[in-house]
């Protein structure tokens, strides 16, 4: 059984070279990072070269004020590395917004700190220190008939920005990782290929400047869940997995053809937890562009508007 996942941390890729990992515990938080090297490793994980950032909390559905800044605080920090200091940023929401648990995208960009326009309004300045934003949800293909990557390539040669930061919804391997786990990378993205809807990619190649991708888990594929429960079942009848495993995979397989199929699950709380993450990693992008701002100011003009 073939399950499909966005995050490079849940590829099985142990004792294979070109790959490596570190992990961190930092507070409540665990930093986990995984850095594909070779062109060797990245066929066979599926994935383009380069650093794959995670930040796992569980239980941030719950987490109160003070973990969420933490967290936020850390997506400053890694976007501070990889987003150029200077010229104006292009931030994409990616997704459908009408699906809850695919508008991650959009949510990000309600509470952002968009900034580009006052550049052309003489009388409404940028602050000092305040850098040049300006964010798109482009959709998607089914609902504008265009692909995003048309539509991103054509904003990008109008508005040349320095980098692109690119929000979407992934898709996990593990139940657990829906609205927990954040992963930052420099390798750009592929929009919808957590579900198997592969689109052009968004990354340097195909725009032309650096694409920072921002990722959270919002599905599972249901055989995840069938998988997990006889995975339990041989556990709770005291069981060997090892030596019913091929068992288990052809009944697993054969429920997933003739009943679940491709089918993906996401949690009944999924607009709530969507709200919250979205806040999250807002309040971090505008941490890592607005570094002439305090916090109290960026809080202030990204919720009231300019």
């Amino acid at each position: 059984m073939q399950i499909r996942t966005d995050l490079a941390m849940e590829q099985n890729w142990q004792g294979r070279e070109g790959v490596c990992q570190h992990v961190q515990k930092l507070g409540h938080v665990q930093k986990t990072e995984v850095i594909i090297e070779t062109d060797q490793a990245a066929d066979w994980m599926g994935k383009p070269k380069g650093s794959y950032i995670t930040y796992a909390c569980d239980g941030l559905y719950y987490a109160d004020a003070q973990e969420r800044m933490a967290l936020s605080r850390l997506i400053a920090g890694t976007l501070k590395k990889l987003v150029p200091r200077d010229g104006d940023v292009l931030i994409v929401g990616l997704g459908n917004r009408r699906i809850t648990a695919d508008a991650l995208g959009s949510r990000v960009l309600d509470d952002l700190l968009i900034t580009r326009h006052l550049n052309r309004d003489k009388t409404r300045a940028l602050w000092p220190g305040m850098r040049s934003v300006c964010a798109l949800a482009p959709g998607v293909l089914g609902i504008t008939g265009m692909e995003t990557a048309e539509v991103i390539r054509g904003i990008v040669k109008n508005v040349q920005p320095s980098a692109v930061i690119a929000i979407d919804a992934l898709a996990a391997r593990e139940a657990g990782r829906i609205c927990t786990t954040v992963q930052i990378t420099d390798t750009g993205i592929q929009p919808g290929s957590g579900v198997g809807n592969h689109r052009q990619g968004l990354n340097r190649e195909t725009l032309g400047v650096p694409v920072i991708a921002i990722g959270v888990p919002m599905v599972v594929y249901a055989g995840v869940i069938a998988r997990d429960a006889l995975q339990l079942m041989l556990r709770e009848m005291g069981l060997k997995q090892e030596e019913y495993e091929e068992t288990a995979a052809f009944l697993l397989e054969k429920s997933m053809q003739h009943t679940l199929g491709e089918m993906v699950v996401t949690p009944r709380e999924v607009d709530e937890m969507v709200g919250r993450v979205a806040r999250i990693i807002a309040d971090g992008i505008n941490e890592a562009l607005q570094q002439g701002l305090s916090r109290e100011e960026m809080m202030e003009l990204a919720h009231d508007g300019l």
